[in-house]
């Protein structure tokens, strides 16, 4: 229970009398104008009035006249006659343009209910459409009070000898509607409302002593006795849904909230209560501070009307009178337009008008009421900007007066509408440092905050070393529930010193960069870092493996190389199961590893050896660097063994086939290391015989230019000339290898007698019985070769004359054919037949099928067309001037060219234009006698 007296009291409805409309002439205009100008300014309703309701844009009013008037917001007062003696209740619905009254055509107790369709006229008049009696049975009673469902289906009519009636069924109509007694008691019915919960319809029904309720949507009606205390009339109302449609008994000493099932909170509000109304959340309670007891007098009234009377205006949820004034004799209390409308009995309208929010609370923000400043705003749904506002002021005021804790939980509730900074640069002293923890704190909750807040924060629990806090803020279950920037928080968290609280961070939200910067620049934990780097996924370790690297290498080189291996070769991480070996792995760029080891040769070498045996086609920069490596060694070693055994190696590697492609940098690797077996096999696979050749001429090697020269001199015969010029320019005695030159190059005719004798003629060493030898068999072999030639010219000479008497017995003789068989089928010769000069025989049929042409031999053919080739080849080269002259410049043996063109016919004569016509015909004479010549000769061999 609640009591009244300790809650506040506020002014937030302004009171004034309602006016009445001016006319066209500028007048007051009213149906009971009051005398004197001056209170003609205000409304006055008609004398009598005794019931009023409100409802669907207008204020409702019954008189003892038997009228019902209007008056809508234009202030423009009309009615009309319902019943002919009095009008004593009126319901206006709120959903539907339809009100219901209760009054007496007649003297005696004979109430008739009339529902009135105010949207249809009936000579001008709203139209009746149901009038029946409200006496339940036969005997007379008085009706007490009225209430009418929205839906139409629901009318309750309570009466003073305690009984209710209930009419269910379309209230408009007579046949759809069915009346019967609900309720019968001994105390007379002070109060009806209808409560709809979804589907199920509830009816209160309170009397002088108790509280009921029952269930009028189903069958029989259950009843509920909710409480054993009552009110008078007009002291109940229904509340609105922002307090559960809960059922308002306002007894004299408290107010009573219920439930169809039970009864709920109470108020004790002291006085006798005369009006319970309810208004958009406030309770309008209209009340006497003198007691009457409600027993004694039924409606209570209209006992003692000179008395003041106290409106109050309650805001239950809040704890506060929003509004208390003094009237006298109030008739009611009427809610329309969004205001309060009080009648009371000298006809004078008073309206109270609620202030707006704002007024309401700036008046609450001068008495630093701002817990009811935020509870009124949050009742009266301000935004969240509004409400924020508040806050900030409250806190503004609480830290004004010292109450940091207070402030700090004022400012927390305005995140996300007021700047963050507003509330920092408040709380930036260390001795605040407490408060601004919790403000940061729940600034990340709600992830508001970004990298300066979380910054800030960190800091905050740094300087608190707050261990706990820190880890409790950073150690979240799941990236989703992260609310801060991970990375600034990762930054901060170094820098003052909480390295373990950082790597956590950095590693289970993969900021596998930070880890690794502070294993290996902070904490120095090389081992750690580099089982990091397993974990990772390939193209994350690739990256790190080559940022890193090299400082892994300088600590920890066997386990850093050991990683390379696996990086290059079958990367997995090493979390994954054993049972993945199937899948294929990553592997990386060996080559772009390299670097890593520098000052590091030992694991260089293992590293490339490695690659090199299990990954054959691995980049050629890790064969060039490995030859370079093996190279070092050798040339640095001063034991001999391993000398040997680095040269063997070295030599391995070089003829494994590697160094195809990049001949010249193994060669210059070679060379810069003086590595000469190297240089030598380079040579020879490149097919350098020339520079094996002046290599061993350098080295004065004297037995190997030989033997270069017998192993090469047959692909590249120059190298015996060059072995010749050197020798001969040797002073000292080379008999023995000049002897070996010569006799080569007299075996295979290399060079000229004579050029031989001028190379040699620079040797001042060489006599002539060196080149005895040489010159003795060349004259020999020149003499043999002349009688050879000799030989052959007169051979040449007899078969010329033997075809030229061939020739002119041919052209003056006649031939006799005497083949007596076929020259192709071997068959006896028929007539017809075909014979050539040449002594060849055909039949016609085995010529037709076998010759190419009827002027040809077929036999001879294949023979004549090789000479005539042959003839039309040396006519064709007659001119080839810029060739011989190439030939004869280039070549050694010049007679041996100009020789060669003489046979060819190069040189014979050419026949001018100028010449006389018996000049021209010897030379084509003597082309056709050369021609029969070669064609003959050729048969005859």
């Amino acid at each position: 229970m609640a009591a009244y007296l300790q809650w506040r009291r506020f002014v937030f409805f302004d009171k004034e009398l309602v006016k009445e409309p001016l006319s066209s002439d500028g007048a007051a205009s009213g149906t009971a104008p009051a005398s004197g100008s001056a209170a003609s300014k205000f409304l006055c309703l008609p004398p009598g009035i005794t019931v009023c309701d409100s409802g669907r844009g207008s204020l409702v009013f019954g008189d003892m006249e038997g009228q019902i008037w209007f008056l809508p917001r234009s202030l423009q007062l009309t009615g009309f006659q319902a019943y002919k003696l009095r009008v004593t209740h009126l319901y206006q619905l709120k959903q539907h343009n339809i009100l219901a009254s209760i009054g007496e055509d007649e003297e005696g107790i004979n109430p008739l209910v009339k529902i009135w369709n105010l949207e249809k006229r009936d000579g001008g008049n709203p139209l009746c459409t149901r009038i029946f009696p409200a006496i339940p049975g036969t005997e007379p009673t008085v009706v007490s009070c009225l209430t009418v469902h929205e839906n139409l289906n629901f009318m309750a009519i309570g009466f003073t000898d305690g009984s209710v009636t209930l009419n269910k069924g379309d209230i408009t109509r007579d046949r759809h509607s069915k009346t019967q007694i609900l309720h019968k008691g001994n105390y007379p019915v002070t109060g009806l409302a209808f409560r709809q919960a979804g589907k199920t319809t509830h009816l209160f029904v309170v009397t002088t002593e108790n509280v009921q309720s029952y269930i009028v949507s189903g069958k029989d009606y259950p009843r509920v006795e909710l409480d054993t205390h009552g009110c008078g009339l007009h002291c109940s109302a229904l509340s609105d849904p922002s307090q559960d449609l809960q059922f308002i008994v306002a007894g004299d000493e408290c107010v009573y909230l219920y439930q169809p099932d039970e009864r709920g909170p109470c108020f004790a509000f002291e006085g006798h209560k005369l009006i319970a109304h309810w208004f958009r959340g406030y309770l309008v309670i209209v009340s006497r501070d003198r007691k009457v007891s409600p027993k004694s007098e039924f409606t209570s009234r209209d006992s003692q009307s000179s008395d003041k009377q106290i409106l109050n205006i309650y805001d239950l949820c809040n704890k506060f009178i929003a509004y208390s004034a003094v009237f006298e004799d109030i008739v009611d209390v009427l809610a329309e337009w969004g205001s309060l409308y009080v009648l009371t009995r000298d006809g004078r309208v008073h309206a109270l008008q609620e202030k707006d929010t704002q007024t309401k609370l700036e008046m609450l923000f001068k008495k630093n009421l701002f817990e009811m400043a935020i509870n009124l705003a949050k009742s009266q749904h301000l935004d969240s900007d509004g409400l924020a506002q508040i806050f900030m002021q409250y806190g503004d005021h609480l830290y004004s007066k010292g109450n940091h804790d207070g402030a700090v939980q004022q400012y927390i509730r305005t995140i996300g509408k007021l700047e963050p900074s507003y509330v920092i640069r408040k709380f930036l002293d260390a001795q605040r440092i407490h408060n601004l923890t919790a403000y940061l704190q729940t600034l990340h909750r709600q992830s508001l905050a970004n990298a300066d807040h979380t910054t800030l924060l960190l800091n905050c629990y740094t300087k608190l070393k707050d261990s706990s806090k820190l880890e409790e803020f950073i150690k979240t279950k799941s990236e989703s529930e992260v609310h801060f920037d991970v990375e600034t928080a990762i930054k901060v968290l170094r820098q003052a010193g909480y390295y373990s609280h950082a790597l956590y961070l950095a590693e289970n939200h993969a900021h596998h960069e930070w880890y690794l910067k502070i294993q290996l620049e902070d904490i120095k934990n090389y081992q750690e870092a580099l089982q990091y780097i397993g974990k990772l996924p390939f193209e994350q370790a690739e990256s790190n493996m080559k940022r890193y690297g090299k400082i892994l290498m300088h600590h920890i080189p066997e386990q850093t190389t050991q990683l390379l291996k696996g990086l290059c070769t079958d990367y997995r991480p090493s979390l994954e199961g054993r049972g993945d070996r199937e899948t294929p792995g990553c592997r990386a760029s060996s080559e772009e590893f390299i670097p890593i080891f520098a000052n590091n040769p030992r694991e260089l070498k293992a590293f490339l050896e490695h690659m090199s045996e299990v990954q054959p086609d691995s980049p050629q920069g890790i064969y060039d660097t490995l030859l370079e490596l093996r190279l070092q060694n050798w040339a640095h070693e001063k034991d001999p063994q391993v000398k040997e055994k680095l040269h063997a190696e070295a030599i391995s590697l070089l003829k494994s086939g590697r160094f195809c492609d990049v001949f010249d940098k193994a060669l210059v690797l070679c060379q810069m290391h003086d590595f000469q077996d190297g240089v030598l096999y380079l040579y020879e696979q490149g097919k350098l015989f020339q520079q094996i050749m002046h290599y061993h001429m350098q080295h004065e090697q004297y037995r190997q230019v030989i033997a270069v020269c017998e192993r090469h001199g047959e692909q590249d015969p120059s190298l015996w000339e060059q072995a010749l010029s050197y020798f001969a320019r040797k002073e000292e005695d080379c008999k023995e290898y000049v002897a070996a030159v010569l006799k080569h190059i007299e075996n295979k005719n290399l060079m000229p007698p004579l050029l031989v004798v001028q190379t040699l003629a620079h040797n001042s060493t060489a006599t002539l019985s060196v080149i005895r030898d040489y010159l003795v068999q060349k004259l020999q072999k020149q003499s043999q070769q002349i009688a050879q030639d000799e030989l052959r010219v007169r051979r040449y000479r007899e078969e010329t004359t033997r075809i030229r008497q061939e020739i002119q017995e041919l052209k003056a003789s006649p031939k006799i054919f005497q083949k007596t068989k076929c020259s192709i089928c071997n068959s006896a010769l028929e007539l017809p037949s075909v014979h050539f000069l040449c002594g060849h025989s055909f039949h016609q049929h085995c010529f037709e099928s076998y010759s190419e042409s009827d002027a040809d031999c077929p036999t001879c053919l294949p023979e004549n067309r090789k000479v005539m080739d042959m003839i039309r080849a040396q006519e064709q080269k007659r001119d080839l001037h810029d060739q011989f002259q190439h030939q004869l410049k280039c070549s050694n043996d010049s007679f041996s060219v100009i020789a060669d063109y003489f046979g060819r016919g190069v040189f014979n004569k050419l026949t001018l234009l100028t010449d006389p016509p018996t000049a021209r015909l010897t030379p084509s004479l003597e082309a056709g006698l050369q021609r029969d010549l070669l064609i003959h000769s050729r048969r005859g061999t």
